[in-house]
């Protein structure tokens, strides 16, 4: 499943991040879009209902986001479980193809990117406007298979908490992820995702579960915080960090579905415990209401502007971050922005840790 031969996963990965021109653009956010195409998504599954009824739709914002100027596009599996799927009462077989599903359609966004059946400004006929004259091509595009929290799965906001209970032990995580992350694993994407992680816990799970599964495809661990110090469960931000520090299998490390005035600090504070790439992949600085279902305007100055977003860019990369997207409420005209704010001349692209080595690159690559 995804077994590949032994490699330094972080290495790797900087491999990437530096063939994509210093740093590697994700993609941005995937419910939004797909209600902007009409999708409804008032239900427990969320952006994975459309695997069940409009992939179509989920492949046209993967295309989306690859014509403005990504380099890492997520599948729609963030909300996709087994145990959700089975719920809805979905056989455990049905359940695990969607899951593979949910790859397969990024994967095939990919292929019709690379043939050039993308027409906006970013397709490869056009890339080379936007990047240097030494680049005769565009860089490969990643697949990563994403993995919501337990909190997802619960769909009660806790993922913006990290306050499961006491009932939910380390080994009840692993027990819940563990089949879905073979599945997924199987189903040959570039990069694992664990996404809006809310604590420490978690984390400690997915790491040992990398382990115990033998999983060599590179992953990162992506927290969501409240308060730009911790994770959203008041865990450290830095103990957090640590813990993907520690397992050679997890590629990257940073935070997603955070507010970005909080971003810049939190950077700083990941980048003083690991030298592995960090990923920042903000959402529009609005508040989810659980309760609600509903995003809010936030107290304290969220950037939610797509210009305001891309104006702390620079500033995160200069930080030290080596992937830059967004997360909830961001679209295609914020992953372009971005994109042309890092490729700009001035956009101040040189890694912080640009040390060279010559390790293979992940996947694809």
């Amino acid at each position: 499943m995804g077994r590949g031969g032994d490699v330094d996963a972080a290495g790797a990965l900087r491999r990437f991040v530096r063939e994509a021109g210093g740093c590697a653009v994700v993609d941005g956010g995937l419910a939004t879009e797909l209600e902007a195409h009409g999708a409804d998504l008032r239900d427990e599954l969320w952006s994975a209902r459309c695997l069940l009824s409009a992939p179509h739709l989920i492949r046209k914002v993967h295309l989306d986001y690859l014509d403005a100027g990504a380099n890492i596009i997520t599948s729609a599996s963030y909300q996709a479980t087994i145990q959700g799927f089975q719920e809805r009462g979905l056989s455990r077989e049905r359940s695990e193809a969607l899951l593979r599903r949910s790859v397969h359609i990024a994967q095939e966004a990919r292929a019709i990117f690379a043939e050039g059946s993308s027409k906006g400004p970013f397709a490869t006929h056009g890339i080379h406007h936007h990047r240097s004259a030494a680049s005769s091509a565009r860089c490969p595009v990643l697949v990563a298979a994403s993995v919501g929290s337990y909190g997802a799965y619960l769909a009660d906001g806790s993922e913006y908490t990290g306050e499961y209970g006491r009932s939910v032990t380390k080994e009840t995580l692993k027990s819940f992820h563990r089949r879905r992350l073979q599945v997924l694993a199987d189903a040959g994407p570039d990069l694992i995702a664990f996404e809006t992680i809310p604590n420490k816990l978690e984390a400690q799970a997915y790491a040992e579960l990398m382990e115990e599964e033998d999983i060599r495809i590179p992953a990162w661990l992506s927290f969501t915080s409240r308060d730009g110090a911790s994770a959203a469960s008041g865990d450290p931000i830095a103990e957090c960090a640590a813990v993907a520090d520690s397992c050679a299998r997890v590629a990257a490390v940073g935070v997603n579905c955070t507010a970005p005035r909080l971003i810049h600090g939190l950077v700083l504070s990941i980048r003083k415990v690991t030298s592995k790439p960090v990923v920042v992949y903000p959402n529009s600085g609005e508040t989810y209401v659980p309760e609600t279902k509903e995003w809010v305007e936030s107290d304290g100055g969220g950037a939610s502007e797509t210009t305001d977003f891309v104006s702390c860019v620079g500033r995160w990369r200069r930080a030290g971050a080596a992937l830059v997207g967004g997360c909830c409420r961001t679209s295609p005209a914020t992953v372009r922005a971005i994109s042309r704010a890092l490729r700009e001349p001035d956009g101040d692209a040189a890694s912080p840790d640009d040390d060279d080595d010559d390790l293979p690159a992940v996947a694809v690559l």
